[in-house]
C-alpha cells in the first residue's frame, strides 16, 4: 500500500471504528472487539509510516481544493508523526482501559462513549496529519464537537456546566484569534502550507510578529496556557478515560502539538525568536502557578489537571525558545507527559472503580489494598517529577540544556522550583498509600483490565527512558538538522 494511501487509511480507520461501535449497539462483546480492533489497526496503519518518515519521505495527499491555492490536504513529518504514534498506541491502551472501568461503574450510554471516544481519536489524526493551517483549524474544531459528549456523558447539572465551560473555552478562543490569525498569515504569505523554515520569514516583523505569534498561542486554547486554561478542570466531571483522553491522548496534545507546528513551520526558528520571546514568561508563569493550584488541591483528578496545565507549558516554553535543542525537547515532552500522565489518571479511575474515593486525602494506605496501582501511580509521578529511570527525566533534561544554552538563567531557576513543587504534590500521595495506615472499608484491586491497561501504561514510561531512540530521531526531525 502506497504512503498516500496510508494517510487515508490512519483517517478512516477511526471513523469505520465509530460506526461498527454504533451498529453494534445491542451487543457489547461485539462492540468492544470492534473498539479494541479499530485502535489495533490504526497503530499499525501510523507504525508502517514511521519507515519512510524516518528515512526522509513526506508522505502527502490532496483531499480536495476548496479556493484556488487553499485545500484539504494531508502530509506527514516527524512531528505529525510522533504525534499520531502517541494518539493511536494510547487508543489501544484506553480501549483496554475503558472495558473494564465502563462496566465496572455500570455507566450509561456506553456506544455513545465508544464511538465519540473513536471519532475523537480520529480527529487527532486528522489534526496531526494537516498539510496546512486551513486542514488542521477544521480537524482541530472537530475535536473539540466530538469530545463535548464525552464531558457531559453523565448527563447531570455538573456534567452540562462543565460541559458549557469546555465549549466556551475552547471555541471562542479559536474563532476570535486562531481564525483570524490564519486569515492575516494567508494576507501576508499567500499560502496556508506548512513548510520547513516557516512561511512568514521576511513578511512580517517586530509587534506585528509578536502580536500574530500571541493570536495564535491564545487561539490555541488546547495548550491551556493561562488565563485560558479552565476548561480543562472543568472537563474533569467527565469519566476517567475521558480524563486520560483530555490529558493524555487527544486534546491537549493536539494543543501543544499546534504550537509547536506553528512555532517550526509557520513562523520559523530562525525568525520568529523575537516574535515568541514573551511567550517563554507567560508559559513561565503558567508552570508555576498551575503547580502551586495542584499543590493546594484535594480532590485527586482536580490535581491531576492543574498538573497538565502545567506540564503543557514546559511544551509551550520549550516551542517559544525555537532553538533545535529546545524544539527537540518540546516534541520529546509531547510524548513522555502523554504516558506518565495516562498512567495517572488510569490509576486514578481505578481507585474510584475499587473503592470509590477521589480525595487525596482518603488515600491513606490504599497502596497496601492496591498495590498494582499505586505502583503504576509511582511511577507517572516519578516521570512528571522527572526522575530516571522515567521517560520525563529525558524531555526535561533536553529542556533544561535549552534553557541553559539561551542563557536564561532565571527561567532555569523556574523549572528547578517547578520539579519542587511536581514532587511537593505527588510524593505526599505515594508516602500516604504506602506508609500509612489503611482507612475505609477493605477492598482490592480494580477490575482486571484497568490493571492491565495502567500497568502498560506505566511499563511504557519506563520503557521510553531506555528505548529513546524512535521519539528522539523524530524529535531531531522536527529540530532539523
Amino acid at each position: 500500500m502506497s504512503a498516500a494511501a496510508l494517510l487515508a487509511l490512519c483517517l478512516t480507520i477511526p471513523c469505520a471504528g465509530a460506526l461498527a461501535v454504533a451498529l453494534l449497539d445491542r451487543r457489547p462483546n461485539l462492540r468492544e472487539a470492534a473498539s479494541l480492533a479499530a485502535a489495533a489497526a490504526l497503530v499499525a496503519a501510523v507504525v508502517s509510516l514511521a519507515g519512510p518518515v524516518l528515512a526522509g519521505e513526506r508522505p502527502s495527499l490532496r483531499l480536495f481544493e476548496l479556493f484556488p491555492g487553499l485545500a484539504l490536504a494531508l502530509a506527514l513529518e516527524p512531528l505529525g508523526l510522533l504525534f499520531a504514534l502517541v494518539a493511536s498506541g494510547l487508543w489501544f491502551v484506553s480501549a483496554i482501559y475503558s472495558i473494564g472501568y465502563m462496566r465496572g461503574n455500570d455507566e450509561p450510554r456506553q456506544t455513545r462513549f465508544y464511538a465519540c471516544f473513536a471519532l475523537s481519536i480520529g480527529a487527532a489524526i486528522g489534526v496531526a496529519l494537516a498539510a496546512n493551517l486551513l486542514t488542521l483549524y477544521l480537524f482541530y474544531e472537530a475535536l473539540t464537537f466530538v469530545t463535548w459528549p464525552l464531558v457531559t456523558h453523565h448527563g447531570d447539572a455538573e456534567a452540562r456546566r462543565g460541559g458549557r465551560t469546555y465549549l466556551a473555552l475552547l471555541v471562542a478562543p479559536s474563532m476570535l484569534f486562531l481564525l483570524p490569525a490564519i486569515a492575516i498569515t494567508w494576507s501576508l504569505a499567500g499560502t496556508l502550507d506548512f513548510a520547513p523554515g516557516g512561511i512568514l520569514d521576511g513578511r512580517v516583523a517586530g509587534a506585528a510578529a509578536a502580536g500574530l505569534a500571541a493570536l495564535y498561542a491564545f487561539g490555541i486554547a488546547k495548550a491551556a496556557l493561562m488565563p485560558l486554561h479552565r476548561w480543562l478542570p472543568a472537563a474533569m466531571v467527565a469519566p476517567t478515560p475521558v480524563s486520560a483522553l483530555l490529558h493524555a491522548v487527544a486534546v491537549v496534545k493536539a494543543g501543544v502539538f499546534c504550537v509547536v507546528k506553528v512555532a517550526v513551520y509557520v513562523f520559523g526558528a530562525g525568525f520568529a525568536a523575537d516574535a515568541f520571546a514573551w511567550l517563554a514568561w507567560a508559559a513561565g508563569f503558567t508552570i508555576l502557578a498551575a503547580s502551586v493550584v495542584a499543590l493546594r488541591s484535594d480532590n485527586l483528578k482536580r490535581r491531576l489537571a492543574y498538573s497538565t496545565v502545567s506540564q503543557l507549558s514546559y511544551v509551550v516554553l520549550a516551542a517559544a525558545l525555537l532553538t533545535p535543542v529546545s524544539v527537540a525537547g518540546a516534541a520529546l515532552h509531547i510524548a513522555a507527559h502523554a504516558f506518565g500522565k495516562i498512567t495517572l489518571f488510569f490509576a486514578a479511575g481505578s481507585i474510584y472503580t475499587a473503592s470509590g474515593r477521589t480525595q487525596v486525602s482518603q488515600l491513606d494506605g490504599i497502596g497496601r489494598r492496591m498495590p498494582w496501582t499505586m505502583g503504576a501511580f509511582t511511577v507517572g509521578a516519578l516521570s512528571l517529577i522527572g526522575v530516571p529511570p522515567c521517560a520525563g527525566f529525558v524531555s526535561k533534561w533536553v529542556i533544561l540544556e535549552a534553557v541553559l544554552a539561551t542563557g536564561l538563567w532565571p527561567m532555569a531557576a523556574l523549572l528547578a522550583a517547578s520539579t519542587l513543587l511536581n514532587a511537593g504534590y505527588f510524593l505526599p500521595i505515594v508516602h500516604a498509600a504506602f506508609f500509612r495506615a489503611p482507612a475505609g472499608e477493605a477492598h482490592g484491586e480494580a477490575p482486571l483490565p484497568i490493571v492491565i491497561a495502567l500497568l502498560a501504561a506505566a511499563a511504557g514510561t519506563i520503557a521510553l527512558f531506555f528505548l529513546p531512540e524512535l521519539p528522539l530521531a523524530l524529535a531531531r526531525g522536527v529540530a532539523g538538522p
